[in-house]
């Protein structure tokens, strides 16, 4: 099969992703956590262009991006699949994975931002998760997106289970309103209680404290 090394960082949703999906496929890797402010030769050596984490080695093959390290790995390890067989249903999922990223982004303007910035990046979240809400594939039908077992759309919306609530208590924003997502909130629920991810999240304590830290440093340097 070859050699499988995870280079990552604990904190990292980016790195979750990977970790799940090589979890829920029976994948054995070894795991290579990475210090982010003094970045290692073999991280710079493996990503030599964003120099970002996570990176798969797979055979002395480093692989970069979350999202294409999970088609790499739906590709090279069929079995318990992340993606529908149909080709019409796959591109619906890779749209929503794409969403996902999206919505990422948006979530982390909240979190690096303050004032009339924040807010309006509070807003767009929060239109994005209505979309989510209304047009995710499966919610409230289905036990995850698109299915009874987990994808690699749920994967990618890993960020609303766990780190949008890390960053609503560092921020002290609010992104999400309870009650107004009863199928999204359901979602979530079921996710963080399956056993593959409950098993393989951080500590959200301190992800907090680590987030806290991280925003402090960045206002102050505005």
């Amino acid at each position: 099969m070859g050699e499988v090394k995870l280079l990552g960082s604990w904190s990292s949703r980016y790195s979750y992703r990977v970790i799940w999906a090589l979890k829920l496929k029976g994948i054995p890797y070894e795991y290579i956590e990475q210090d982010l402010s003094n970045k290692s030769p073999l991280l710079l050596q493996s990503n030599p262009v964003h120099k970002k984490i996570p990176v798969l080695i797979h055979g002395g093959n480093p692989i970069a991006e979350s999202v294409i390290i999970l088609q790499y790995i739906e590709d090279k390890w069929p079995q318990n699949p992340l993606l529908p067989s149909d080709p019409y249903e796959k591109a619906v999922a890779r749209f929503w994975v794409k969403f996902a990223d999206e919505m990422g982004l948006s979530i982390v303007k909240v979190f690096r931002s303050s004032g009339e910035e924040q807010e309006k990046a509070r807003k767009e979240s929060l239109e994005m998760l209505e979309i989510i809400e209304e047009h995710g594939p499966g919610l409230g039908q289905k036990k995850f997106f698109g299915g009874d077992k987990i994808g690699m759309v749920d994967l990618a919306f890993g960020l609303l289970a766990h780190w949008m609530g890390a960053t609503e208590e560092v921020t002290g924003v609010k992104i999400k309103e309870a009650g107004k997502f009863p199928r999204l909130e359901a979602w979530m629920k079921n996710f963080k209680e399956d056993p593959v991810i409950k098993e393989n999240l951080p500590e959200f304590k301190d992800m907090v404290a680590v987030m806290k830290r991280r925003r402090e440093t960045l206002l102050a340097s505005k």
